[in-house]
């Protein structure tokens, strides 16, 4: 259920992210627009507003982006959508990381609501209020939106930010797969507080926001399931990861790219059995890092310490 480039297109690309709108983007813009048109003289006003929230979420998205990047994962996309946005990150599977990673998106909600609150406080003392209303109005909506943003996306329920900011943290003490399970628990009831309001308040976008978080908390929840059976697994000793420390699980995970035959990279020592191809790295299946079989080696060495 997370949102794809499908149906989208790319507006531009910045430090090496592309920026993707959805098309469906157009037409609750055009909803928010009319609904919001009552409170100015003029269209352009809601039209700034509306401008105004894509940029924030726009910079929301960056931070996760950016995070992702000073951490050593993978961040080279973002698609924006009816419902806010999607930083397409991939921070090494390591808690202090991955924390990192998601934290900084509301940060920047953080960074900004100072600024916004001193401009609209400035803009009331100034008289703006009677002298220039549309303008006043427009600061006013501008840091209540970023509040409503920072406040929401706060909220211990995955896969806001907030329930994966809690899922970090366990991870810490409780470990991947149990963290994921507990917060994805925690994720189920805060969406049925979610659904009960959207229902008292007659709101249908919210009611369509609590769809989309409930089968995302799903899908976190069939991934802790899944990383959970992954941990029985038996391990080969002497070898572990160099990105996320996990030793190799025991067993043909790797497949040969001119046999296409399975085999067990670490039994053979990165040679394919079926046809003699040789391999200068091997790849983790769990984080996705590719290195020399060498820098698996850990014997002698005792546990591997874990990264931040």
């Amino acid at each position: 259920m997370t949102p794809t480039r499908q149906g989208s297109f790319r507006l531009f690309r910045f430090a090496g992210i592309d920026v993707y709108l959805h098309w469906s983007w157009f037409l609750v813009a055009f909803y928010g627009i009319s609904t919001r048109a009552a409170n100015y003289s003029s269209v352009v006003w809601p039209v700034l507003e509306y401008l105004a929230l894509f940029l924030i979420v726009l910079l929301h998205e960056f931070g996760h982006a950016l995070a992702c990047r000073q951490v050593g994962g993978e961040a080279n996309q973002i698609v924006l959508w009816p419902l806010g946005g999607v930083a397409y990150v991939s921070p090494p599977p390591r808690p202090g990381a991955t924390l990192w990673s998601i934290a900084a998106g509301p940060l920047v909600n953080v960074v900004l609501a100072p600024i916004f609150t001193l401009v609209a406080v400035l803009a009331y003392s100034s008289g703006w209020a009677g002298a220039m209303p549309n303008t006043y109005t427009f600061l006013k909506t501008v840091c209540i939106v970023n509040y409503a943003l920072l406040i929401f996306n706060l909220l211990p329920i995955y896969p806001l930010d907030g329930g994966q900011i809690l899922q970090s943290l366990l991870w810490f003490v409780l470990g991947r797969a149990r963290s994921l399970l507990v917060t994805t628990v925690i994720g189920f009831v805060g969406v049925a507080g979610l659904i009960a309001l959207a229902v008292f308040a007659r709101d249908k976008w919210l009611g369509i926001l609590c769809v989309f978080i409930l089968l995302n908390c799903w899908k976190g929840l069939m991934q802790a399931r899944l990383l959970a059976r992954i941990a029985k697994l038996p391990r080969r000793a002497g070898f572990a990861c160099p990105d996320c420390q996990q030793p190799p699980i025991l067993g043909p995970l790797w497949r040969c790219d001119k046999c296409r035959k399975p085999f067990d990279t670490f039994a053979t020592q990165a040679t394919c059995p079926h046809c003699g191809a040789q391999f200068a790295v091997a790849r983790c299946p769990e984080c996705g890092g590719a290195h020399p079989l060498n820098e698996w080696t850990v014997y002698g060495h005792g546990p591997v310490p874990p990264k931040w």
